[in-house]
């Protein structure tokens, strides 16, 4: 879709479009989400002390997402040739800022190199990371090694697939809506200054999916420790067209 065909269709959103201009256009491809209720005392440490954890009652939640952005293109620029495409996994929960939801990057792994350091520099958790994706028999195989002394050991491999070819949208007040349509991401740099980045999108076309966990260290090196013999809430998306504002500084330290 062009983007201002995207823009035209909005009211699913929980809060208006945002003032200005977008600058960049990702095209967000297999992407899974995989949803872990956890105790609120593990994440509250890594979450900015402006933010407030965001519950889906009561119960905190994060989420991991294998997908594949290609391709990625800045406004008025030619396509960026080494980071127009790239796998990325992250690793999120749910916060809000003055009754604004959003969501918080806990970890974002990515295969681009220059792409991490731009993110980085911007303040987003960014780890590189030799990664894999393969399409076999409809099944997507997912690997990731981090492989940066920033972030410490951490590590992914899982398979993943559609059960369904239904695709449906999340109905308002519910989990998944809750999870999903969040338009907001908020973080942190070094020196205490907090940026929010702003983004839209249809709304998201679901179907329901499952996934086999190979290996999943992704939380362990923050001390957070995914409940395993609890299934998480699973949901695929084959393709998503997202349009990314300039972050904007919403609070500072102290």
């Amino acid at each position: 879709m062009k983007p201002d065909e995207i823009l035209r269709i909005h009211k699913h959103r929980p809060f208006e479009l945002p003032e200005g201009s977008w600058i960049m256009r990702q095209i967000w491809h297999d992407l899974l989400f995989a949803h872990w209720p956890i105790e609120r005392e593990l994440i509250a440490p890594h979450i900015p002390k402006n933010l407030q954890l965001d519950l889906w009652q009561g119960t905190a939640w994060v989420t991991i997402s294998p997908f594949f952005i290609e391709p990625l293109k800045i406004r008025w620029l030619p396509p960026p040739p080494l980071v127009r495409s790239f796998l990325e996994l992250n690793m999120r929960t749910y916060v809000t800022y003055k009754n604004r939801p959003g969501i918080y990057l806990l970890s974002v792994d990515a295969s681009s190199r220059l792409a991490v350091e731009a993110a980085r520099f911007g303040g987003l958790p960014y780890l590189n990371a030799d990664m894999g994706m393969k399409q076999r028999e409809g099944t997507i195989c997912f690997s990731s090694e981090r492989k940066d002394r920033r972030g410490g050991t951490a590590s992914f491999k899982g398979n993943y697939y559609p059960t369904s070819s239904e695709v449906f949208q999340a109905s308002h007040d519910t989990q998944l809506y809750w999870f999903t349509e969040r338009y907001r991401l908020y973080t942190q740099k070094r020196n205490g200054v907090m940026l929010a980045i702003d983004i839209h999108h249809l709304p998201w076309p679901l179907q329901p999916a499952e996934l086999a966990i190979e290996k999943n260290s992704i939380g362990e090196v923050l001390g957070i420790k995914l409940p395993h013999s609890k299934k998480p809430i699973l949901t695929y998306t084959g393709r998503q067209d997202v349009l990314i504002w300039p972050p904007k500084k919403v609070e500072s330290r102290g």
